[in-house]
């Protein structure tokens, strides 16, 4: 089934240049044996001392055309091979980017880390190799190895027979052995590598906690003794290697001694001149080397096939919009959003479910809040809204479309502020035009003017073209919460959700961030998850998760008259305006 995903689309989309390259690789073979075959009677033709130098003339010309020929024939096939195999890779990691895009907010709690940076780093590049270093050396070699005992089978049989054998086990027997051997190899090496990469992302994100708690000499001793032993598997492979590769040579040995042995048969039966014994010899070396790459090609395939099924896991995973979905998508105007939750649940574990019977309907320019404790359901419930999961039960609907369908629209419809926006490398410019990459500056300058960042940014070193640094170190906690929402200014969307945004900021900077947002997205739909009860008073409902389900629900002055629970934690939150 990856098959039909990774490898045969490509092969059909450029059939073309395939072609091209196998051709040019066939003639690129022909060419050195038609070299060494001339090569080798020239030699012979010299050495018996001709009549005239005209009789060694055309071997001359012979001799520098096909050299000419070959090299030039070389250079043609890497281009053609080259542009084939990288506009597959280009085509590739663009297909990739739009299967992982629409699985950013659940792609980590679907994978791990480690394994989508294996499918970034190993698994495209190793599909790259597999066109250039297995697919085209293996459909040339089998060209030249039918036109060869074709052309053999013309002289003699039994001969054709004999040489069919001995270049059989350079192109058939060597490369399945290497297959079935590399196989088991290539897997252990594979888990080891991936088994690595998911300790060292996992020790990145936790170095701070790997240093203090004195354990990161552990780690280290660990993670050396996982190298050594995948050391011990590489010289394992090295070892197979450099032996088959002697048994190889053996074997082009034999084909060379039978090569002369056959010559000199036709030649004391009066059908060859003598000239040839040598010309035939060298040419039969040229030709058989060419299948000696097979076997190391055919070995990798075991790897190709690995991440094949690793990127085929991913594909599979990403969200799959029906095609009615997909067509009623594409026409409703999305600046006025309806959200209507009906009877929703949601569990990872279904024996333990997060979300149960749900009911909620959201308008366009409502103000929701909703709280809870740690657990309770709150952020499962926005990536449901953004129809990053699919429900369990019940139904998430925007517009009247599942939200499931729309997860390549959603962007469109919603923006999100969340607990630590991610400022990237680069200027603050670009940072604030994640939002709209087709902003002018001008409207870079407005959104930022709004979010009273203006003057500050003027103010840095390159001004808007100051770089941010990684991850936007250069800026507090508050400045890092207003460039995101310098962001959700230019991307305008109808609806904004905010995941807990001020978590970590003091309370002034808190307060003034708040006051900003809500007066910034007036008259948008405002979803916001927060935990305690700072600025409720301006939101049109509250709701509180609790286990699961929606416990409470009113706008501010409808809890604070008629839920005494409310009123306390209220109190308990803002204790100067606890009577308010």
């Amino acid at each position: 089934m990856g098959k039909e995903h990774w490898i045969f689309p490509y092969l059909r989309r450029y059939r073309g240049l395939l072609a091209l390259a196998v051709l040019l690789g066939s003639l690129t073979v022909f060419f050195g044996g038609a070299l060494m075959f001339t090569s080798g009677y020239l030699i012979s033709k010299a050495a018996a001392r001709p009549e005239s130098i005209l009789m060694v003339y055309v071997p001359i010309v012979g001799v520098r055309a096909f050299g000419i020929g070959r090299a030039v024939l070389r250079y043609a096939e890497r281009l053609a091979g080259h542009q084939f195999a990288l506009k597959i890779l280009s085509a590739m990691r663009v297909r990739l980017y739009k299967i992982v895009e629409p699985q950013a907010l659940f792609l980590r709690s679907r994978f791990r880390t480690g394994d989508v940076l294996g499918a970034l780093a190993d698994d495209i590049e190793h599909l790259q190799d597999f066109y250039l270093k297995t697919l085209i050396p293996s459909i040339v070699s089998l060209a030249i190895y039918t036109a060869v005992l074709i052309a053999a089978g013309l002289f003699s049989a039994p001969f054709a027979i004999l040489l069919g054998v001995f270049m059989g086990l350079l192109i058939f027997v060597g490369p399945i052995i290497s297959y079935v051997y590399m196989k088991i190899k290539n897997e252990q090496l594979k888990r080891g590598r991936h088994r690595l990469y998911r300790q060292f992302t996992d020790a990145v994100f936790g170095i701070s906690d790997w240093i203090f708690s004195g354990k990161y000499a552990d780690y280290i001793r660990r993670y050396e003794s996982q190298e050594q032993e995948l050391f011990e598997l590489e010289t394992k492979k090295f070892s197979f290697v450099n032996g088959r590769d002697v048994l190889n040579q053996m074997v082009l040995g034999a084909v060379v001694i039978l090569a002369v042995y056959w010559a000199n048969g036709e030649t004391i039966s009066g059908t060859f001149p003598p000239t040839l014994i040598a010309a035939c010899a060298l040419a039969a070396l040229s030709l058989t080397e060419s299948f000696l790459p097979v076997a190391e090609a055919i070995a990798e395939t075991s790897t190709y096939q690995d991440s094949i099924r690793r990127l085929e896991a991913i594909r599979a995973a990403s969200p799959k919009a029906s095609s009615e979905g997909e067509k009623r998508h594409a026409a409703p105007d999305f600046r006025h959003v309806t959200i209507e939750i009906n009877r929703l649940s949601f569990g990872y574990d279904p024996k333990t479910p997060l979300l149960s019977d749900i009911r909620l309907k959201i308008d366009q320019g409502e103000k929701i809040a909703i709280i809870g404790r740690s657990g309770s359901g709150k952020s499962t419930l926005l990536k449901l809204i953004q129809g990053a999961l699919v429900p369990s039960g019940g139904e998430v609907r925007i517009n009247g479309i599942p939200a499931h369908e729309l997860a390549p629209a959603i962007p469109k419809m919603m923006a999100v502020l969340n607990q630590k926006p991610y400022l990237f490398h680069t200027s603050v410019m670009n940072n604030i035009r994640l939002g709209n990459p087709e902003a002018s500056d001008e409207k870079v300058f407005e959104a930022a003017k709004k979010v009273r960042l203006h003057e500050m940014i003027r103010q840095l070193p390159d001004g808007y073209e100051t770089n941010m640094h990684e991850t936007g170190q250069r800026f507090s906690g508050g400045e890092r919460q207003r460039i995101a929402l310098a962001r959700i200014l230019l991307q305008n969307t109808p609806v904004v959700i905010m995941d807990e945004p001020t978590v970590g900021l003091d309370p002034i900077t808190e307060a003034d961030l708040l006051a900003d947002i809500f007066d910034l997205l007036e008259g948008k739909t405002i979803i916001w998850v927060t935990h305690h009860l700072l600025g409720a008073e301006k939101m049109d409902r509250i709701l509180f998760l609790e286990k699961g389900k929606i416990t409470m629900a009113g706008s501010h002055q409808q809890l604070l008259a008629r839920e005494e629970r409310y009123r306390r934690l209220y109190a308990l939150d803002r204790p100067l305006s606890g009577n308010s």
